[in-house]
C-alpha cells in the first residue's frame, strides 16, 4: 500500500517569533506540535475537547484553544505561548501578580489564565464580574478563583479585592 501523499503537509508559522518550518501530519493537534516537535511545554493538555483553557495560545494576538486546533490550522500565521510572554529576565506582571496573590497553586492551569489574560485590554474587563466573565473558559481545581482576580487586579494597577 502507497504512502498517501495528503498525510502530511509542510507548514511555516512564527512561534514566540521564531519562524518554523516542519513537516507535520495533518491530524497533529497544535498542542502536540508546540510540546513535543517544539519544545514549548508550558502550554498544556488538559482536557483535550477545549473547554478547561488550559492549552490556550495566542494565534495571531487572539486567544485560541490548541488542543482542537490542528498544526496545519496555524499555518501562516503568529503563534505565542506562555514562554513567549514570559520575559527572559524574570516574570510578567500578570505571572508576577499570580505569585505574589497566590493565584495559582498546583500551576497546571496558570499558562492558560497568563495567556489569556496577555490578550485582554484591561478597560473592557473594569471590575471583578467582568474579570470573571473574561477568564469563564479557563478553568481551576485549586484556588476558587478570588485569588486569580485578585492578581488580575494587581497586574492591571488595581487594587485587589
Amino acid at each position: 500500500m502507497a504512502d498517501n501523499p495528503t498525510a502530511h503537509r509542510e507548514i511555516t508559522l512564527t512561534v514566540n517569533g521564531r519562524k518554523v518550518q516542519r513537516l507535520v501530519p495533518v491530524r497533529r493537534l497544535l498542542v502536540d506540535f508546540l510540546r513535543d516537535d517544539l519544545g514549548h511545554t508550558g502550554t498544556h493538555a488538559g482536557c483535550e475537547h477545549g473547554i478547561c483553557g488550559a492549552c490556550t495560545v495566542l494565534i495571531d494576538g487572539e486567544p485560541a484553544r490548541s488542543c482542537i486546533t490542528l498544526a496545519v490550522q496555524a499555518d501562516g500565521t503568529e503563534v505565542t505561548t506562555v514562554e513567549g510572554i514570559t520575559p527572559d529576565d524574570g516574570l510578567s506582571p500578570v505571572q508576577q501578580a499570580f505569585k505574589d496573590c497566590h493565584g495559582l497553586q498546583c500551576g497546571f492551569c496558570t499558562p492558560g489564565f497568563v495567556v489569556t489574560l496577555s490578550a485582554a485590554d484591561p478597560d473592557d474587563h473594569p471590575d471583578d464580574a467582568s474579570i470573571r466573565e473574561l477568564l469563564s473558559g479557563n478553568l481551576c481545581r485549586c484556588t476558587g478563583y478570588q485569588h486569580i482576580v485578585d492578581a488580575v487586579n494587581e497586574a492591571w494597577g488595581r487594587t485587589p479585592g
